[in-house]
């Protein structure tokens, strides 16, 4: 999500509190970057913030794996200075234009979908067997959940109100924190969401911003992507297309739905707490978020129904 609901303060032009999410930062525009990034010609300087040393390795071990194993999907690595007080990663300059904002094209979609699931077959088993887990799993997500309910709760409007409590019911009611480890393949994961970070050069779609990276699953990161604010806020994502675009077992679709419901309901506390008085996000923003959870969470009792 990001950067996604798990990150760090930040930086951003719009969207979420900044005490609560990280932002993202793209290879062309410093709109929506989180970070010191200095464009080259023909590279680009990532230079973290103090304290960001395993943000900085994740970045640095994520684009070493995909110039190995998938080369031109995202940007070369060039050097790194990863015990520097404000640790730095250089890399190469990749062409193309964020997705986010944009109305994606039948083309783009396909190509979106192609680079995600390029990225997730990448890293082979015993490369990935060596990698941790990425930042931001369920149960981290879940611990949020239960830290924010009692300030969001009691400020929130009644529309907002009844999307938390019933969310916060399925949650109680799904078992999603009891699950160890989930029944489905594990992948490499860049982490976040964001469609700022995945670049159309008129081809095909390149992807950047990894220090949120790391060992996943596919419906884990899928619902990452669909249920990011910047999927929806301005111009939606054609999900059910986009969906479509992969093969996913029974297993893995049945937790897409419980993980695309678990980020939507963490972006609708996310959205809860701006500041009226300053807002970073468009009127109204929440309640249609409101709505989002509210329809994931009526798929299930609609198909029994039916």
């Amino acid at each position: 999500m990001s950067r996604g609901p798990h990150s760090r303060p930040f930086r951003t032009k719009t969207l979420v509190p900044v005490e609560l999410l990280g932002g993202s930062c793209f290879m062309t525009s410093a709109t929506w970057s989180t970070h010191c990034i200095e464009l080259k010609p023909h590279s680009v300087i990532k230079r973290f913030r103090r304290g960001s040393r395993e943000e900085c390795e994740r970045e640095w071990r994520a684009l070493t794996l995909l110039s190995a194993y998938a080369p031109g999907l995202a940007p070369a690595p060039q050097s790194a200075d990863l015990a520097a007080e404000e640790p730095v990663v250089v890399m190469s300059r990749l062409p193309g234009k964020p997705l986010r904002g944009q109305v994606l094209s039948e083309q783009q979609l396909k190509a979106l979908a192609a680079a995600t699931s390029e990225i997730y077959a990448a890293v082979p088993a015993e490369a990935l067997a060596k990698v941790p887990d990425r930042p931001g799993q369920q149960h981290e997500l879940i611990a949020k959940i239960r830290a924010w309910t009692p300030r969001a709760r009691p400020r929130v409007s009644t529309e907002v109100g009844k999307a938390m409590d019933c969310g916060l019911d399925w949650l109680a009611r799904s078992g999603f924190d009891q699950v160890a480890s989930p029944d489905v393949p594990r992948v490499f994961g860049p982490g976040d969401g964001n469609l700022a970070n995945y670049l159309w050069d008129g081809f095909r779609v390149r992807i950047v911003d990894f220090e949120e990276s790391g060992v996943s699953d596919r419906p884990f990161e899928l619902a990452e992507i669909t249920e990011h604010v910047a999927s929806w806020v301005e111009q939606p994502l054609d999900v059910e297309t986009f969906l479509d675009q992969f093969d996913l077992s029974a297993a893995e679709r049945a937790r897409l739905l419980a993980c695309r419901r678990l980020l939507a309901l963490v972006w609708l506390f996310l959205l809860s707490f701006d500041d009226p008085q300053r807002p970073r996000n468009p009127p109204g923003t929440a309640e249609r978020q409101a709505v989002r959870l509210s329809r994931l969470l009526d798929r299930d009792l609609r198909a029994v129904q039916g």
